[in-house]
């Protein structure tokens, strides 16, 4: 049992709102940056708030590979667990082999470079607090760029083995400038799910970066971690989350953890905290399982429409 004796109660009324989300960014391990808790471990305590499914995230390597070593141990798991794969050095940047073999083997996401993105590496050499890995992983950085100034061969193949697939593609770490040719190269291929993450931190786009991305069919996430009294960086006002749900709209707008690491809240505590402070700041109940239920659903392909 992961929970401990002063983890949060949720209220019954809470638990009804929760009921069903899906976790698109849980950081378990194994992993290079020290987790508090495993794949299983993560899944099983899932339902303690009646998740629906969870994400698997890891910056280094392919995390479908984890789960299925792990199959024995989450067979009876009531929260089903899933993965994909982080286009970082790591995997070989932006690699459409590295693409093919995480889909082939169920994976249910791609994300774009993260800790190899040059915007991640500018921002975290600004202490952003972003974790250290602990070790020297011979990281570079990654770029969607070709040396013409043109996205990539190798982008354009993985944006088409996305669409093929109908998986989920996240523009991870990219700056603006580089996520937004990345989800307009991957509309072109047929993806239908994309992803922005936290806008505003380590990405800062601006309000017409957003607009632009919205406009390739983009949703746009917002984590837990982030807005956690528990978590020392970036630390967030709630009122900061709600004035980006006014702003977006429910209707493309994801929460969800971020959350794993191994001196964070859990995963789970992260819902319970943040999801019942949006009620409390007034944000209406269908707006809430519209944002953590049915668009989280679709993105990792467990419904088909929103």
């Amino acid at each position: 049992m992961l929970a401990t004796e002063d983890a949060p109660i949720p209220s019954p009324a809470l638990l009804k709102v929760l009921d069903g989300a899906v976790d698109l960014h849980v950081h378990s391990g194994p992993s290079p940056f020290p987790r508090r808790l495993n794949h299983v471990e993560a899944s099983y305590d899932a339902a303690r708030i009646n998740l629906r499914a969870i994400l698997i995230k890891s910056h280094h390597h392919n995390t479908v590979m984890d789960l299925l070593a792990m199959q024995d141990l989450l067979k009876d798991a009531p929260t089903p667990a899933y993965g994909g794969v982080a286009l970082n050095s790591e995997v070989g940047g932006v690699n459409p082999s590295a693409v093919a073999v995480a889909i082939q083997m169920g994976g249910r996401a791609v994300w774009g470079p993260t800790v190899s993105a040059g915007q991640h590496i500018r921002a975290h050499s600004h202490d952003d607090g972003f974790p250290t890995a602990g070790s020297n992983l011979e990281e570079r950085e990654e770029s969607i760029w070709a040396a013409d100034g043109n996205v990539s061969a190798e982008t354009v193949r993985v944006t088409q083995l996305v669409g093929e697939a109908g998986i989920m593609l996240s523009g991870g770490h990219l700056d603006a400038e580089s996520m937004k040719a990345l989800f307009s190269t991957a509309k072109d291929n047929g993806v239908t799910r994309l992803l922005l993450h936290h806008p505003d931190f380590i990405i800062n786009a601006s309000d017409g970066d957003v607009e632009e991305m919205l406009g390739y069919g983009a949703f746009v996430e917002h984590e837990m971690s982030m807005y956690h009294p528990d978590v020392p960086a970036p630390g967030f006002p709630i009122s900061r989350l709600v004035d980006w749900i006014e702003k977006v709209g429910p209707e493309r707008t994801v929460i969800d953890s971020d959350l794993g690491q191994l001196t964070n809240p859990l995963p789970v505590d992260g819902y319970i905290y943040v999801i019942q402070q949006l009620l409390d700041h007034g944000v209406a109940e269908r707006d809430i399982r519209q944002m953590i239920c049915r668009n989280t659903a679709f993105l990792l392909g467990l419904e088909e429409t929103i």
